[in-house]
């Protein structure tokens, strides 16, 4: 049977707003320069670009039945993501960027880890998948230990940690694959072994507009350039260039050309306004 993944984490409504810089920590007024609602969450920012490269994806989230829950919903399904719900509080993000990048991230609302009703179907579903995303989030949390003990491949993806956050520990404990950015790390390459000392198998970094740099299990340097691109807005990158990373290598790629698929699949998020092109055509009065 083809490779599957099975995805743990946030799928959000979200309200950008692109402003010229980002605020102050002062009182004042600033106009926005755009404005739109759509997806996010960065499971679900995986789950749409692993859709997209024909991968077996299952999404599990939290949405409620509220109207922003059933935007989410209807969202992901139009746009042919197979996703697992699960009824709780839907996740709201106000996201205040810049077209240079930069972005603050406001939680209006995040969903509360279950009581664990769907544990014996999630174990039958982690036992399934050829690899399991467990990203950040209070319900991922929870399920660390359940899918340590499937030992199903787990994949994490820690963002923009500095090196010392409790919260991020339990998942670089259970990693065999782990990805993160540069923002807030001093020396990106240096962490990166560290991950393979603790033993994961791969630890890859993004740098932005200078591609990626990844260690391998062997403590081999890898790096691939980013594709050029027109940028139009970068939600969504990070997870894109994971999804491609994951498929290419599931697929029996190397490390190295895997990573020049995780690229490519980051240069085609760049170009929409959403999380991914297949959002393009669901939500068209948000382009």
């Amino acid at each position: 049977m083809p490779a599957s993944v099975l995805i743990v984490g946030p799928a959000s409504w979200n309200t950008i707003v692109v402003l010229d810089r980002l605020p102050e920590p002062v009182p004042h007024m600033q106009f926005a320069q755009d404005t739109w609602e759509t997806v996010g969450g960065t499971s679900a920012g995986k789950a749409l670009s692993l859709t997209a490269l024909g991968r077996a994806t299952t999404l599990c989230a939290q949405a409620g039945g509220d109207e922003h829950g059933a935007r989410l919903r209807d969202a992901l399904r139009a746009a042919g993501v197979h996703v697992r719900w699960t009824e709780g509080l839907t996740e709201r993000h106000l996201n205040l960027m810049t077209r240079r990048g930069e972005r603050v991230s406001l939680y209006l609302a995040a969903p509360r880890p279950t009581g664990g009703e769907q544990d014996e179907s999630l174990r039958a579903a982690m036992a399934a998948a050829d690899a399991v995303v467990l990203d950040l989030g209070a319900e991922s949390e929870r399920l660390l230990p359940l899918a340590r003990e499937v030992g199903t491949p787990i994949w994490v993806d820690v963002h923009d940690y500095d090196g010392e956050s409790d919260f991020h520990w339990p998942f670089l404990a259970v990693a065999d694959a782990v990805f993160c950015n540069a923002d807030r790390l001093d020396d990106p390459v240096a962490f990166l072994r560290g991950c393979i000392g603790g033993g994961a198998r791969l630890a890859v970094c993004t740098l932005g507009a200078e591609g990626a740099v990844a260690i391998d299990e062997d403590g081999a340097e890898h790096r691939v350039a980013a594709v050029p691109v027109d940028v139009t807005d970068t939600n969504g990158a990070g997870d894109a260039f994971l999804a491609g990373v994951l498929d290419a290598r599931l697929s029996g790629a190397a490390v190295g050309d895997a990573l020049a698929a995780g690229a490519t699949s980051a240069s085609a998020v760049l170009r929409t306004r959403h999380l991914h092109p297949l959002l393009d055509a669901v939500l068209p009065l948000s382009r």
